[in-house]
């Protein structure tokens, strides 16, 4: 009797075993130390990359931007029998030529200004002596109270030869980084439009058979992305530089083309470009007037300038295809602009709206995706 019992609860116990080990165990994402350990150490590579190789990497997404930018025109080109390699070397050198016209006109309006700039000197001299009174009172008391006047004496010739050695280097690397650019982007662009097909064709054969269309369809989408958004923002750019020119030369400011230039750049930025693009109007508003209603005004209407070409204007150009909500785009100008500066806050959307394309066709990086569009 014991002895059956005893085998009843064997055989129970060994089916229960057994049910356990065929049950499905939940879906549970366990990751490895190691591999975490390895992808923040690539990680940090890649910033580092990114950062000491600023000019080389910033050359080669400008070109790629430009290529996009110019391909529905080599497009249209070969439609009516001009051959791609023509058609790419005629817009790559209109784009020079634009590019040149549009310098020109800044160089001659920039030395004007560079002429004229003792007068805005000494009325900016005025209008913040005040304030720079105050500041100089409040620093040299905290001096006084934390360290010898002879130390500090000796110590400031110092910090200015640094200040003036770390602005020169800095200095020298725009200008290396200007130099680059404007020497391998035609080349680059000229090169990605004429090759194009070559081109796209490598890449694919760079996949498996079996992921190749799904490679496919991450590129369709990208382009589509970049064109759109390049496309877009280059009308709203020029409109807001239009609208802000005309504007300035209706209050009768100096120089009202350069300063709606300054103001369509800084209105490319997401967000701050709108306080950005009142700095020239202030600027040159400062050599008229002293009324703070004056500034008032051109804040105003600058900000509703803005407003209408980034609400009214860009949506009906750039459409949902960016699909990024404001804390990504947010992050990405934070990042890129703390990376590369100025490029950076250009480059930080089409840079994140690529990365959502790549995630949003990647099984596994599909919730990165959903994040960035949500």
């Amino acid at each position: 009797m014991h002895r059956e019992a005893l085998e009843c609860a064997t055989v129970f116990v060994r089916g229960k075993r057994l049910l356990s080990t065929t049950e499905t165990p939940p879906a549970v994402l366990h990751i490895p130390k190691t591999s975490t350990s390895l992808r923040i150490l690539a990680g940090a590579v890649i910033l580092l990359f990114l950062y000491y190789a600023a000019g080389v990497v910033i050359t080669l997404l400008l070109s790629v931007l430009l290529a996009y930018f110019l391909d529905p025109a080599v497009e249209l080109l070969e439609r009516v029998h001009i051959p791609r390699t023509i058609g790419a070397l005629i817009m790559v050198l209109v784009l020079i030529s634009v590019i040149g016209a549009v310098g020109y006109g800044l160089w001659v309006r920039g030395s004007d200004f560079a002429a004229n700039w003792p007068k805005y000197r000494e009325i900016l001299r005025e209008a913040t002596g005040a304030v720079q009174g105050k500041i100089s009172g409040i620093e040299s008391g905290v001096s006084d109270l934390t360290t010898p006047t002879g130390a500090a004496k000796a110590v400031a010739p110092a910090s200015d030869t640094g200040m003036v050695h770390t602005l020169f280097l800095r200095g020298i690397g725009s200008l290396y980084a200007l130099v680059l650019e404007g020497t391998f982007v035609p080349f680059l662009v000229f090169f990605m439009l004429a090759g194009k097909r070559e081109a796209w064709h490598s890449t694919l054969q760079l996949f498996p058979v079996s992921r190749r269309t799904q490679v496919k369809e991450t590129l369709d989408d990208l382009r589509n992305v970049l064109r759109d958004y390049l496309i877009g923002m280059t009308v709203v750019t020029l409109v807001v530089v239009a609208l802000s020119s005309i504007f300035f030369f209706l209050l009768g400011l100096d120089y009202p083309v350069l300063a709606g230039i300054a103001s369509g750049v800084f209105n490319m930025v997401p967000y701050i470009g709108a306080v950005l693009a009142w700095l020239p109007g202030f600027f040159l508003a400062i050599l008229k007037w002293k009324a703070v209603s004056h500034f008032g005004i051109i804040a105003l209407v600058l900000t509703g300038i803005h407003v209408v070409a980034q609400n009214l204007i860009a949506p009906q150009l750039v459409g949902r295809q960016v699909q990024l909500n404001a804390v990504a785009i947010t992050i990405s100008l934070l990042f890129w602009g703390w990376v590369w500066g100025g490029m950076g806050l250009i480059l930080g959307i089409p840079i994140t709206a690529a990365l959502r394309v790549v995630c949003d066709h990647t099984q596994t990086w599909k919730p990165v995706a959903r994040w960035l569009s949500a």
